[in-house]
Formats: structure tokens, C-alpha cells, sequence
């Protein structure tokens, strides 16, 4: 019972941090409002999480590792290489729509953590460069593209979503960031040389 209080604890210290986090920045979060929104004392808070910083690296690890199990489900349910690629993003993007606060999480509000902060997202960048790689990969020696540098061709695919998410966040008023994955679509499969009929036929409205 001790064990599955301290875990309900741990819980709601980090439900409490994604809500001030993403309400105030890494900056101006407090961590007696973080542990008053989660109903607990500043000694229980630091007993899970030593310093603000942990906290908020634990919480960007949390929501990143539940970002790439649904990238990884959505893509499980394709078979072809370019289609994963493509299904990837897709989540990606429509998670972050829906998910406005995780985004910005993610993206944003840890600038004032310092280098930590930057390695974590760095790290969350390469996953995702990874896994488009390997998709890639698989389409080249299925004969499906051309032979390319993968490592490049996944990191600028990751780098344009990732811009086009940024832009959506910073804006005064944002429209809805899925109108903007069918363009992107199509520059990012014309660049592995994917031809327009087999582009119309994994559209996205």
C-alpha cells in the first residue's frame, strides 16, 4: 500500500508539472505550485524529484516515451517502408493537434533548463530521425527509392516537421496544423523520388 500511494504520488507530481510547466514555462514554475496542484508538501515533491530541473526532465521523458509508443503502434499496422515513414509523421503531428500543451512541453517551454533541457530534445530528435531512417532504409533495399544518404533524407523529413510544428506554436493564431501535413507530404515523398500517383494514393485530407 506505501509503495502504490508513493507511486499515485509520483503521478500526480507529474500531471501537476505538465500543467504549470506548460502554463508558466520552465522559468517561472514554482515548485510550491507544483506541489500544491498536486496535493502534496514540498518535501513529498523533492522526495520523488531532488530539484525543479529533474522534475521537469522526467516529465519531457515520460511524455516523450509515450509520443514514440503511439508512433510505434500507428506504425506497426503498415507494411510498406514509405508508408511507415509517412504514418510516423502523420502521428506525430496529429498527437501534437490534439495534444497543443505536450507540444509545447516538448518543444519550448524547457528553453530556461539549459543544456540539459537542449540534450533531452536532442535525444528525442534522434529517436525520431532514427526510426524514419530505418524506413527508409528498408524502401531502398526494397528497390522502392533510389539509393540516398537515409541519415540525411531522415533528418531533413523530421527537421520540416519539426518547423512547421514550431510555427504552428508560436503563433498568434494558429490554424489547424493538420491542413498543413498535405503539402508537406507531398515536398517530403518527392524528395526520395516517390512518384505523384503513389503520392495521391497515401493523401491525407
Amino acid at each position: 500500500m506505501t509503495q502504490e500511494r508513493s507511486r499515485q504520488r509520483r503521478e500526480r507530481i507529474l500531471d501537476a508539472a505538465m500543467n504549470v510547466f506548460t502554463r508558466l514555462g520552465f522559468r517561472d514554475a514554482a515548485v510550491d505550485e507544483i506541489a500544491k496542484q498536486a496535493d502534496t508538501s514540498k518535501g513529498g515533491l523533492y522526495f520523488h524529484f531532488p530539484t525543479k530541473e529533474s522534475l521537469f526532465l522526467e516529465l519531457m521523458r515520460t511524455t516523450a516515451d509515450k509520443l514514440v509508443a503511439r508512433v510505434e503502434r500507428a506504425v506497426a499496422r503498415e507494411s510498406d517502408p514509405i508508408a511507415r515513414a509517412d504514418v510516423a509523421l502523420w502521428t506525430v503531428l496529429t498527437t501534437f493537434a490534439g495534444h497543443r500543451t505536450m507540444a509545447r512541453l516538448l518543444l519550448i517551454e524547457g528553453i530556461g533548463a539549459g543544456a540539459a533541457f537542449r540534450q533531452e530534445q536532442e535525444q528525442l530528435h534522434e529517436r525520431f530521425i532514427r526510426l524514419i531512417q530505418g524506413h527508409l532504409d528498408d524502401a531502398v533495399s526494397g528497390g522502392i527509392i533510389a539509393p540516398l544518404d537515409t541519415r540525411i533524407a531522415a533528418a531533413a523529413w523530421f527537421g520540416a516537421l519539426n518547423e512547421i510544428v514550431m510555427r504552428w506554436l508560436i503563433a498568434k493564431e494558429p490554424g489547424r496544423l493538420e491542413d498543413a501535413y498535405p503539402t508537406l507530404q507531398a515536398v517530403l515523398l518527392r524528395s526520395v523520388g516517390i512518384s505523384e500517383a503513389r503520392i495521391t494514393a497515401l493523401g491525407r485530407s
